[in-house]
């Protein structure tokens, strides 16, 4: 399949997905337009790209409608990958205003350009349903109003909202993307980035590893690779425009193997030992509810738009290990 080169706009290029996608973009030829406020996201993360001829770079926010005006009006695609990720404890003012401001600052750009917009989503939408995988087309169990954590899972699907009645008022094709537990070089390195990032922190520190309850909640982790490769897909294929897309792996694991499994992965002596910590103790006291199963359904990402992970869990925390602690070493060296 010849892919056309295309020009995308890409939110949040300096975090995590976005400058693994840039990476992905540039190599297949495309010319993008990135911005980020750099609140989450480095300029570390994306400097091999600053120079590249078909990469610009913009230090901005999705919030600022001067700046979105100013933006050019050619876009062939826009991937909105900007997001105030998962308050769990706190920050839930933040995460609903800036996840759906600046979901719909994008979403008019989009419409007046007409162009395809992508929106990356989580499934964290799907809260706490028992129907395990989880398909796109089922429900999604939001718990308590009073639980913090809920605020993200709601901002988001909000969006998704937001987005589907754009395309059907507006007449411009959307893509939806929910991601599984996506890790990798350029992962965040506190919890933002995901209990992985946490606890090979810990391990190279010979540091407690913390877990939330008693570890038996189960998650699918995805090597960003292929979750780039999901994103790519939905970013060019006509088939995926109006879809919602599970975009992770099937390979389910407890937190607590996890943790067990980054200690045999790290080949190191190390005393770091695992503690379990109540919800209670880290929530302030405050209601808080878990996930205890989160696993896609897969089936649609590869009928339509042809991808599946092809990453181990094992090989992929191997590969993130080794990263994590070379990068770690960096700045001990460097300070």
């Amino acid at each position: 399949m010849i892919i056309e080169k295309k020009k995308i706009l890409i939110t949040g290029v300096a975090g995590f997905l976005g400058s693994n996608f840039l990476v992905k973009t540039l190599n297949e030829g495309h010319h993008v337009i990135g911005i980020d406020n750099l609140s989450m996201g480095s300029l570390q993360n994306i400097k091999d790209s600053l120079e590249h001829e078909n990469f610009e770079f913009i230090e901005g926010d999705v919030l600022d409608t001067t700046l979105i005006n100013r933006l050019d009006d050619d876009f062939d695609v826009i991937v909105h990958l900007a997001a105030f990720k998962i308050p769990r404890y706190g920050n839930a003012v933040d995460t609903l205003k800036i996840n759906s401001k600046g979901s719909e600052n994008m979403l008019e750009l989009a419409r007046k350009l007409k162009c395809k917009f992508v929106l990356a989503s989580t499934s964290d939408v799907y809260g706490m349903s028992p129907d395990i995988p989880f398909k796109e087309d089922g429900n999604c169990l939001i718990g308590d109003s009073k639980v913090p954590r809920w605020a993200y899972a709601v901002s988001k699907l909000f969006d998704e909202h937001l987005a589907l009645a754009y395309m059907e008022d507006f007449d411009f094709p959307v893509v939806i993307l929910r991601f599984f537990g996506s890790y990798g070089p350029n992962q965040n390195l506190s919890w933002w980035g995901g209990p992985q990032s946490v606890f090979i922190d810990c391990i190279l520190n010979n540091k407690e590893i913390p877990i939330h309850g008693d570890g038996q909640q189960t998650r699918t982790f995805t090597y960003v690779n292929d979750t780039i490769e999901g994103i790519y897909a939905a970013t060019m294929k006509p088939e995926a425009n109006g879809e919602i897309f599970n975009i992770g792996a099937n390979e389910e694991i407890t937190i607590l193997e996890l943790a067990t499994l980054l200690k045999e992965i790290s080949g190191e002596p190390t005393t770091s030992e695992v503690k379990l910590i109540p919800y209670n103790e880290i929530s302030a006291g405050r209601k808080y509810q878990d996930v205890m199963r989160r696993v896609p359904d897969n089936t649609k990402a590869e009928r339509i738009l042809g991808i599946k992970a092809q990453t181990s869990l094992k090989e992929g925390l191997r590969i993130t290990f080794e990263w994590q602690k070379n990068i770690t070493s960096t700045k001990v060296e460097v300070s």
